[in-house]
């Protein structure tokens, strides 16, 4: 089986690459398995000071995999991305999330539980879920501390669009620059980030999710059933199979 995540560590950052450009990055379960093993594999390694998501392909994350929700049930499906969430929030190591591609759907969870998110200013965010006759259920746990309660109404019951400059001003994203200037800046937040002691960076990032954390264990288990109950309806069953036959 090709592997879909990648890991390289090298001068105390642990780089995790996405790749499975044929589903453009889409949360499947191989995929979640693998980013949830590097993860583990990274915040493990004690020379880690921080954690780097990107893609390799042109899309950052597609959201959830279309296929595999409307072959069965999400029950699994939901609650891995909830845990995912939570890892992320609850390493060590901070995670910086680098957006070169655009971002749709649950893969925004990757970016709301996030420490750092720099991304291009080319990029586009979208919260589909409400034309599949879903709703924006298990990702909410981290998105909503991190959205002003206006933009989160606005981007959640609308599903349009929205740039990365946007994104910043909602407080989704931490900086949008330039596009030829993205690696210049992730490499600056690294280096920064290289520099912290360890137990700087451990606990500086338990205060600062601290709110964040307990918010997911109190809210996480109900919404990923909410979400596998949306998933596993008629609505949202008819939904998904006219999305699958527009994208062949």
């Amino acid at each position: 089986m090709t592997e879909l995540v990648h890991l390289e560590v090298a001068d105390q950052i642990a780089t995790i690459t996405l790749d499975s450009d044929h589903n453009r990055n889409a949360l499947s379960k191989q995929l979640v398995s693998e980013l949830v093993e590097h993860l583990t594999t990274a915040d493990a390694d004690p020379q880690t000071r921080a954690i780097l998501i990107r893609s390799a392909g042109r899309v950052f994350c597609s959201g959830a995999d279309m296929a595999e929700a409307a072959a069965g049930g999400m029950a699994e499906g939901a609650a891995t991305v909830v845990a995912l969430q939570r890892q992320i929030a609850a390493a060590a190591s901070p995670v910086v999330v680098e957006l070169a591609g655009p971002v749709r759907a649950g893969g925004l969870g990757i970016v709301g539980a996030a420490d750092i998110v720099l991304a291009a200013q080319s990029v586009t965010f979208q919260l589909t879920e409400v034309r599949l006759g879903l709703a924006a259920a298990s990702i909410s746990v981290s998105l909503l501390p991190r959205l002003t309660s206006r933009a989160a109404a606005d981007l959640f019951l609308t599903a349009r669009q929205f740039d990365a400059a946007e994104a910043v001003t909602a407080g989704l994203v931490t900086r949008a620059v330039a596009d030829a200037e993205l690696a210049g800046e992730i490499s600056r937040v690294l280096m920064d980030l290289a520099q912290g002691y360890p137990q700087g960076l451990r606990e500086s990032k338990k205060i600062l999710n601290h709110d964040l954390l307990a918010r997911i264990d109190a809210l996480g288990d109900d919404l990923a059933v909410k979400s596998a109950e949306l998933f596993g309806s008629d609505e949202a069953r008819e939904a998904m199979t006219a999305f699958l036959h527009r994208s062949k």
